[in-house]
């Protein structure tokens, strides 16, 4: 029986246009189980990035086939669309406080127009001074964009270990990426429950800030000129000159350095 299909392969041969087509699948699948809400046109790009080049009509027919679609490529009945289920418990259940620097941080992302498309910002917050620790900043919004903001904050603050990360359950902090991440950093996830608007609640007063003092302050051609607008704001205007009420009326880097030890200060 063995020798008969050897035979039988031997014959008919895999092609060289299946075997990579085969390649393709492989990569498209890989990336669709990594952002499952990505569409067939992004799915290509990852595929592209990972050196498998191919057409987007292709990706979409190798998607079609397979039935590999975006999370929220097809509409669905009911209100509002279905989200993802979460990975992670809910370990803080809305009580965002903290008794010092990396126990808890909060993580979201945000979005604004510009006139070349729109710009991401991926956000870290420590509820314990309010302080940004980490950002990213890019022109979509997948997977890389949260595990950039996570490594920028734990390349920050060092001591990470056992620091709890909640968010959403979007898909950025859903990804496979982004749970190694956070396994290579020694930090636990948490993720809030579907509809709960209290559980952004800290993110969204920073947000707002945001929105208020850079993104609606004027019309944005580029999305560098918004980038280099962002990134002074937050580490100068946000960090070392507004005062916060709950940080009795200190700056978060005011409160920080007050508040935390010389020899062990975040830098």
């Amino acid at each position: 029986m063995l020798v008969s299909r050897i035979y039988r392969w031997l014959a008919h041969p895999v092609r060289a246009g299946e075997l990579a087509e085969a390649y393709r699948a492989d990569a498209l699948v890989n990336a669709h189980r990594d952002d499952p809400e990505f569409g067939y046109r992004f799915l290509a790009d990852e595929a592209r990035a990972v050196g498998e080049p191919m057409a987007d009509r292709t990706a979409w027919r190798i998607c079609s086939g397979n039935g590999w679609w975006s999370a929220f490529g097809k509409k669905r009945r009911g209100k509002g669309r279905r989200v993802g289920p979460p990975v992670h418990d809910d370990l803080v259940r809305r009580d965002f406080t903290a008794d010092g620097p990396n126990r808890l941080w909060l993580a979201d992302i945000t979005e604004h127009h510009t006139s070349e498309g729109k710009l991401y910002l991926c956000a870290i917050k420590d509820v314990w001074s309010n302080r940004i620790v980490g950002y990213s900043i890019d022109t979509r919004m997948k997977s890389r964009l949260a595990i950039a903001a996570l490594n920028n904050a734990a390349a920050r603050r060092a001591d990470v270990a056992g620091c709890i990360l909640h968010t959403d359950r979007g898909s950025q902090f859903r990804s496979r990426k982004f749970v190694r991440a956070l396994a290579r950093h020694d930090m636990v996830g948490s993720m809030g429950r579907v509809g709960a608007a209290g559980d952004n609640a800290a993110m969204e007063s920073f947000f707002g800030l945001l929105q208020n003092n850079v993104l609606d302050r004027r019309a944005w051609p580029t999305r560098e000129q918004l980038r280099i607008a962002i990134v002074p704001w937050i580490e100068r205007t946000y960090h070392r000159r507004r005062r916060q009420h709950s940080l009795r009326r200190l700056t978060p880097i005011e409160f920080e350095t007050i508040m935390t030890p010389p020899a062990s200060q975040a830098a």
